[in-house]
């Protein structure tokens, strides 16, 4: 590790923008080579990531294995976004088995809210007879009040499923056009649209209906509804920072890896004759790089574009600054019903409440915690602007399994009204929702409160946004990428996705170095026969088409 002045060429505009040319500039850097003495020994190659989540661990883990010498900069990812566990993240289930840990609990049921109170149950589909898609799934959830009339509205969005087949073609011609304006295209009831599917769009992409891009909502449905199965959830027992983060970093830890959380890039140096990154640059350190991997969201790319000369340079990075975040709020609360309920009860009950005194100290757990029919609910309807979900973590999580209060937590995604209110009064508001959920919520009284605000912390999948998203290469031969907005093929979503970016960027950088192999991802799961087989038919019909003259005249 020496501490060198570096002359290097540089774009010279920092500060504006509007300046072109190149300007010597004189650095006091503290060089790191990360692989210290040993690596001069066996000359490993330097791969620098950027990035700790799930793509940026998972791009760690795989070029360790292979022998790199890996730095991971900006570590202590937050633990936001969706937190269950689809049947279909194959590839994550096949990691923690590598682990050798056990994060996740059993497949769960769930449960959908509305301000009118229940509306859907989700039962364990695994446990049910398989039948075709999409039978099972009208035919086994359980609708407290949308009528069959409403639910056979939702049939005539198959002939968009099909027709979207995740290819680039597929993207560009639903991207333009919102959520909404697809259900209404093909004939959805409004109230299939108000207690079902809207607030389902609210917590598997973050956003109203209006505000959400037609082409991620068929892919994300496809996704969880392709088979019957796929809508089968786990949760993490506790943070996925303590069960998965943790005991993955010790394991990576072994092979070499190091992971610096207290540093955050704020440059890059370019070398002009081969056009490569060759150091990642922290305030006044740097890191020597053979490749480079950006695993971060959208916000935090955006920040490290309009202050990197380098990347400023470059136009899929600029087309990033018009991409957007979406802002989540988390509240966790313990709730307490002790003596609590009884105050609103008659004087006849007091005197009997005196009678039961020593009852209730001896059964007192069952007596405080509120009655929460499913572990797992996503809610909507109590404002149009934020979709909600809540868990009851004395079911899910194990240090909450004995206590004697109820702790529970809620998110709240597109949550711009709640960001700025004082913590009061996002418990208040809290407490008014899942009062309308269950009634019980009426008797209990906030003990303790924890409020997280991550404001742009999610991708925000609107309308015309995949045009400025990126893909794994960029235009720099030694810099990748990865997360869950970044293109692929792939077909899954969220952390499933984060995560077989961070693979696919790993294999980019074993291509590139031409050393290891390349990481094995376990392919979405084939459609079944009949999706096969329209989705053949589909695809002739629109070659056809193509052929018809004029067939590109008109607005698609």
């Amino acid at each position: 590790m020496l501490a060198t002045w570096k002359v290097s060429l540089v774009p010279c505009f920092p500060s504006s923008r509007y300046r072109s040319g190149f300007c010597c500039r004189a650095d006091a850097l503290q060089s790191h080579e990360t692989g210290g003495q040993d690596n001069k020994e066996n000359k490993k190659k330097k791969v620098v990531i950027v990035g700790s989540g799930w793509a940026g661990l998972g791009a760690a883990h795989h070029l360790c294995n292979q022998g790199f010498d890996v730095t991971v900069l900006e570590g202590s990812p937050d633990d936001v976004g969706i937190r269950g566990y689809w049947y279909p993240y194959q590839n994550i289930f096949s990691l923690v088995n590598e682990l050798g840990i056990k994060p996740f609990t059993n497949w769960t049921t769930s449960a959908q809210y509305s301000e009118e109170g229940l509306e859907v149950e989700f039962p364990i589909f695994n446990d049910l007879p398989q039948l075709p898609t999409p039978l099972g799934t009208l035919l086994y959830t359980k609708f407290a009040r949308l009528p069959l009339v409403d639910r056979l509205t939702s049939l005539p969005l198959a002939a968009a499923v099909i027709d979207f087949d995740n290819t680039d073609t597929a993207w560009r011609k639903y991207d333009s056009i919102t959520a909404r304006e697809l259900f209404k295209q093909f004939g959805f009831s409004e109230r299939l649209h108000r207690d079902v599917f809207g607030p389902l769009l609210q917590v598997g992409l973050f956003a109203p209906a209006e505000q959400c891009s037609a082409a991620a909502t068929l892919g994300v449905l496809y996704y969880i509804l392709a088979h019957q199965k796929d809508f089968d959830l786990v949760w993490c027992r506790g943070t996925v920072k303590e069960k998965i983060f943790e005991p993955w970093i010790d394991f990576i830890r072994t092979k070499g890896f190091d992971i610096l959380e207290d540093r955050k890039v704020t440059d890059l140096i370019f070398n002009e004759e081969t056009g490569c990154i060759t150091e990642i640059v922290c305030g006044m350190e740097s890191y020597n790089a053979d490749a480079v991997i950006f695993a971060v969201g959208i916000s935090r790319l955006q920040e490290l574009i309009k202050n990197s000369a380098v990347l400023c340079t470059r136009e899929e990075f600029l087309k990033v600054l018009n991409l957007a975040g979406i802002d989540v709020v988390t509240v966790k609360l313990c709730l307490d019903r002790k003596l609590w309920e009884f105050l609103h009860l008659p004087y006849s009950w007091m005197l009997h409440l005196h009678i039961q005194y020593v009852w209730l100290l001896t059964n007192q757990a069952s007596v405080s915690k509120v009655k929460i029919p499913n572990a797992i609910n996503a809610c909507s309807g109590f404002d149009y602007s934020s979709g909600w979900t809540f868990f009851d973590l004395n079911i899910i999580h194990d240090e909450h399994k004995d206590d004697s209060v109820t702790v529970l937590q809620a998110d709240f995604y597109h949550s711009n009204e709640l960001l700025p209110l004082k913590d009061d009064d996002i418990v208040a508001k809290v407490m008014s929702y899942l009062s309308k959920c269950i009634k019980e919520f009426e008797d209990a009284v906030v003990t303790d409160k924890k409020i997280g605000r991550f404001p742009q912390s999610l991708t925000h999948f609107y309308p015309g946004s995949y045009k400025y998203m990126m893909r794994g290469s960029t235009s720099f031969p030694n810099l990748f990428m990865a997360g869950d907005w970044i293109i692929n093929r792939h077909g899954s979503w969220s952390q499933e996705k984060s995560y077989v970016t961070g693979l696919e960027a790993a294999n980019r950088v074993v291509d590139y170095l031409e050393e290891g192999s390349f990481a094995k991802i376990i392919p979405v799961e084939e459609d079944e026969p009949h999706i096969q087989a329209l989705r053949s038919l589909n695809r002739n019909f629109n070659q056809f088409r193509s052929q018809v003259p004029l067939s590109n005249f008109f607005l698609q």
